[in-house]
């Protein structure tokens, strides 16, 4: 309990600090790394658990207005969508990272990081664009328009593919650091 407190902990701070960090309308998510440290740790529940604290936290500077509106832009359009959104994209980041993180590490522990570290990125970005596009497809359309870009160009450059790759970077970077870490907690514990 007092292991998932400080990773819970851990992810607020550095959540709301990210909140300040944007490139392009959305902010850089330095988070991922303790929620697949967490995942990998305590399993995928916990993933799941940390994953969601990770959105709630995103979600709560968006409607406090610290991401600069983008977020209660989409709120006035569909307040369902949006929790969904962020709720669901972070949560289910955290557990398939975990039930990866554990299928593979049976075999190999720093294989299991470093795609615990790819898979929880990809899903987070992924349902993110999965539902921008589902729930906000004119709010994205008029915002690659404003861009003079088409909208595949305008997701990948202004809307999520910078932030994946330098989340995707980031996790990879740090994946011998989080192996030796879940390895050290998994001696103690």
């Amino acid at each position: 309990m007092t292991g998932l407190s400080v990773f819970t902990a851990i992810i607020v701070v550095l959540t709301l600090f990210c909140t300040f960090v944007k490139v392009g309308p959305v902010s850089i998510t330095l988070a991922l790394a303790p929620i697949i440290i967490g995942a990998a740790i305590y399993g995928a529940g916990a993933g799941a658990f940390l994953g969601f604290v990770f959105s709630a936290v995103v979600l709560l500077t968006g409607i406090f207005g610290w991401d600069g509106g983008f977020m209660m832009s989409l709120m006035a359009i569909s307040p369902f969508g949006l929790f969904f959104t962020v709720l669901v994209k972070g949560t289910a980041a955290g557990y398939i990272s975990g039930l990866v993180y554990r299928h593979i590490a049976k075999k190999n522990e720093r294989t299991a990081v470093l795609t615990a570290g790819i898979v929880c990125p990809v899903v987070n970005t992924g349902i993110f664009v999965a539902c921008m596009l589902g729930f906000f497809y004119d709010k994205l359309a008029g915002m690659a328009a404003q861009s003079g870009q088409n909208m595949l160009v305008f997701i990948v450059l202004g809307l999520a593919g910078i932030n994946f790759v330098v989340e995707l970077l980031v996790n990879i970077a740090l994946s011998s650091g989080i192996t030796h870490i879940i390895k050290s907690q998994k001696h103690r514990g």
